[in-house]
């Protein structure tokens, strides 16, 4: 019998089976043959060791950007994919999506992000867009802005309107916003350490407006961790900059319920030159801190949890980046539960705006950025984001031109109505590739998290340097790579050209900074100084004790107080953060 087991080629493990007989070693080779080892052995001799010797692969190692090792091709595991960690769109764990309908409910918010020179033409630039179809409004600050500085203080000369709008004043906030009824428009505000500031700005506009603030729609991204970490427009030192984000929070939750409190970023994190995973665990991290430090403060996490959002960036990885917000989703929820014992659904599920990768961009050869953000934006769009913001294709050489951001508009349009991705939920669901990725990704952020969690958190993991080093150390890696060109960036170190620069650009007028300096001059003269002074010593106050801010800081810009006067007031009370250097 074993010469016959043997003349078939039936594995030696089951030819020296003699206690099953005949007719069960027959049984076992037939379910062994029909197995996917066996198969798998089977295509590996017969069909890819032929191709191999007549053909070699492109690289020795294949892995993703976070160094994720890449099978040649995905095989499921005895228990992959795991239907319970699948789950269901818009059930917990939320791997597949936050809402049960996804797009086929309502699509993403398609959310451009713009602010340039003054109020008045950024405002021309927002009308534009919301006449080409864009459903909400995403608002870019200039320099001194973000750092709570006046158009009109020695340390903004030079840079007002430069990389976004210039706003001092409620008067700017209004001409900002002119023609655009608050109540039908869901805004977003790329603002952080001043960002109770501009909120109460934004509210003060919508009071003018006649608009109740509870119906207002939005997002403050207020993540000041993420400037410590990865960008460094911050003013305050941690502790008083958790207490205005806690402070938003309460106040939101009571007066402006509509408003999404906070988004927490991992796009900067990326930017920075973090990995995949590196930007889910750090991001995530970070929230956990805001959450935590709501919690001591007295918040109930099943109330402020629900306003939470998140944002990440789309880089050019296609199919990592699309594990990643699976990753992300699930795993936030499960931390949501194990560490604060969240339970309301909208606690814990993980709702994020996306933006392309600016850092992918290229200066050389701007035409192929069009390329990138398509195959980045649809990435965004197969994860499952809520909103989504689409970099134009001459960011790498200038701030946008109006034709840029229409292609960039339009490629979102072309995704949403053309491609059919939006048709079905989750359409990569299910791949083995995506989910060995998911989890990989998932299992590699937890690791990352522990290691914080195990210094005191992030705010102690910021601190010493932990964060700030493992993101140096992944930009030097990628950097590093280009360089040696194991990277490949078409343009860049491959498939160059001699070209002259082919675009027009956009500049902003330096004028722009006379005529801000000359509006603060006249609302300085026009304004009731002496109330102004009263609130800002009142201000001082509240910020020595425990109040709630925002009610004061809302009084204080309906009076013509601007952004630089209140920065400057809790600057005298709270000092100005000065990293420790850690190298």
């Amino acid at each position: 019998m074993k010469s016959v087991l043997k003349k078939w080629k039936v594995p030696g493990v089951l030819r020296n089976s003699g206690n099953l007989g005949f007719e069960g070693i027959l049984k076992e080779y037939l379910e062994y043959i029909m197995s996917k080892k066996y198969h798998r052995k089977k295509w590996e001799k017969e069909i890819l060791k032929p191709a191999l010797d007549q053909f070699s692969e492109g690289k020795e190692i294949y892995q993703t950007g976070s160094g994720i090792p890449l099978p040649r091709v995905a095989l499921p595991d005895d228990d992959q994919p795991n239907y319970e960690r699948l789950g269901l769109p818009g059930e917990q764990p939320y791997t597949r999506g936050v809402h049960p309908t996804m797009y086929r409910g309502r699509l993403w918010t398609m959310r451009q992000y713009a602010g340039y020179a003054s109020a008045e033409e950024s405002n021309r630039r927002y009308r534009y867009l919301l006449e080409q179809g864009q459903t909400g409004l995403s608002v870019a600050f200039d320099l001194p802005t973000q750092i709570g500085y006046d158009a009109d203080h020695p340390l903004a000369a030079g840079e007002v309107g430069k990389v976004g709008v210039s706003i001092s004043s409620l008067r700017d906030m209004e001409i900002l916003f002119r023609e655009i009824p608050l109540d039908k428009v869901s805004t977003s505000m790329t603002i952080n350490a001043p960002a109770a500031i501009l909120l109460a700005m934004y509210i003060a506009v919508a009071k003018k407006q006649g608009v109740d603030p509870k119906s207002l729609r939005g997002t403050v991204q207020n993540d000041i961790l993420k400037e410590y970490i990865a960008r460094g427009t911050y003013i305050f030192p941690p502790r008083p900059s958790m207490r205005l984000i806690t402070d938003l929070f309460q106040y939101c939750q009571a007066e402006v319920p509509k408003w999404n409190t906070i988004s927490i970023s991992g796009y900067h994190i990326r930017e920075a030159g973090s990995t995949a995973v590196q930007e889910v665990a750090f991001t995530l991290a970070n929230g956990l801190a805001y959450v935590g430090a709501a919690v001591e403060a007295g918040l109930e996490v099943n109330g402020f949890g629900r306003r939470l959002s998140f944002f990440f960036n789309a880089h050019n990885d296609f199919l990592e980046e699309i594990a990643k917000f699976r990753a992300a989703r699930r795993l936030w929820s499960s931390l949501m539960k194990e560490h604060f014992g969240a339970s309301h659904p909208d606690a814990l599920k993980l709702r994020f705006h996306t933006q392309t990768a600016g850092s992918t961009l290229t200066a050389q050869q701007p035409h192929n950025n069009i390329v990138r953000v398509a195959l980045q934006a649809l990435a965004a769009v197969l994860g499952g984001t809520q909103s989504l913001h689409t970099n134009s294709m001459d960011e790498a050489l200038s701030l946008p031109t109006q034709e840029a951001v229409q292609i960039a508009l339009r490629t979102q349009q072309i995704l949403a109505e053309e491609s059919g991705v939006a048709n079905t939920i989750d359409p990569l669901g299910g791949s083995y590739l995506i989910e060995k990725l998911t989890d990989e990704i998932e299992t590699r952020a937890r690791e990352y998290l522990e290691e914080i969690k195990g210094q005191g958190g992030a705010l102690a993991a910021i601190e010493n340097g932990y964060i700030q080093g493992e993101i140096q150390d992944a930009a030097y890696q990628q950097q590093r790579a280009l360089e040696e060109g194991k990277a490949l960036q078409v343009g860049v170190n491959i498939y160059q050209l001699e070209e002259d620069l082919p675009l027009e650009l956009l500049s902003v007028d330096p004028a722009l900074e006379r005529e801000q300096k000359k509006r603060l001059k006249k609302l300085r003269k026009e304004r009731d100084q002496k109330q102004v002074e009263e609130l800002l010593n009142k201000l001082q106050n509240a910020a020595g004790g425990s109040e709630n801010l925002m009610p004061l800081l809302i009084e204080c810009i309906e009076e013509e107080t601007t952004l630089g006067e209140i920065t400057g007031a809790l600057r005298e009370i709270w000092g100005e953060y000065r990293p420790q250097g850690w190298f």
